[in-house]
This record gives C-alpha cells, sequence and structure tokens, in this order.
C-alpha cells in the first residue's frame, strides 16, 4: 500500500471548525473551516488546502506533501497566511500504518532560538479528517497551537 493513500482517499472537499489557541488574548478562537485535499503530478503529492478565519479576517494555508517510497521519508512544505506570512516551512515526518501523518517543521524567532511546529493529519476512518498543530518551545515542550476537525462537505 502506498504510503499517502489514505489520505488521498480524501480528495475532495470537507467542512468543520478551526480553533487557535490565542497567543495574544490566550484564549481559543474558533472559526468556521473548509479544507480540500487534492492529488497533484498524477498523485505523486498530495496538497491539503484549508481556510479559516481571525477575528473574522479570512486566512488559507497549505500543505503539499510527498513520500519517497525507497527512503520511506515523509517531506512536506507548510505556507500560511496568518503564522508564516511569506516563508515557507520545510518539514519532515512519517506516515503511521493507520494513515495518521506526523510531520516537524521548525522557524525563527529572533533574538532567541528557533522553535519547532509539528502538524497531525489524520484521515479518519469514519469519514472525518483532522489538522492539528502544536508550537514545540526551544526547550521541548509542546502546546497546542490549532486544531481543525472536518467531515466530507
Amino acid at each position: 500500500m502506498e504510503a499517502l493513500n489514505k489520505l488521498a482517499a480524501c480528495a475532495g472537499d470537507w467542512r468543520g471548525t478551526s480553533r487557535l489557541q490565542d497567543p495574544e488574548n490566550n484564549v481559543a478562537d474558533d472559526s468556521a473551516s473548509a479544507a480540500t485535499v487534492t492529488p497533484v503530478l498524477k498523485g505523486k503529492f498530495i496538497r491539503l488546502d484549508y481556510t479559516w478565519a481571525y477575528h473574522e479576517d479570512p486566512q488559507e494555508g497549505s500543505l503539499l506533501m510527498g513520500h519517497d517510497a525507497k527512503t520511506r521519508s515523509l517531506t512536506a512544505h507548510w505556507i500560511d497566511t496568518w503564522h508564516m506570512g511569506n516563508k515557507v516551512m520545510a518539514c519532515q515526518g512519517a506516515i503511521a500504518e493507520n494513515g495518521v501523518i506526523s510531520l516537524l517543521g521548525s522557524y525563527a524567532a529572533p533574538p532567541g532560538p528557533d522553535w519547532g511546529w509539528r502538524t497531525i493529519v489524520t484521515p479518519g476512518d469514519d469519514g472525518t479528517l483532522s489538522l492539528v498543530m502544536y508550537n514545540i518551545y526551544p526547550d521541548g515542550r509542546e502546546e497546542l497551537a490549532v486544531e481543525s476537525h472536518y467531515n466530507r462537505a
């Protein structure tokens, strides 16, 4: 079985909610969210595009994922309008037997050390899809940043 097949089976449109753990106000900020899963380049890559809002200001993001069967390596590029600005976060990760994807990247936080960013994509067996992201402090502590849950549109 190809590693990205379970996510590829999620191709199409999804609707749900997104919860940002708002770092400015230290409260959760919920919004409607939509996602689209698209196989690209003859299915060699999977793109997950999503939308959400921060205080009703529309936001969007995209993950482009690829898997090399020979090296069993998963790579991804993540972009979004709120967290990354005009930068691309390169990520590496793994796919579990159940299809759950775990990605790890990092971002600069001057004047201190870089912070980590973990992204978990779960194509559920029950017709659901979730996207959960964590901030990783320089000391290794992880804190929930974004949690999005979807059902087929």
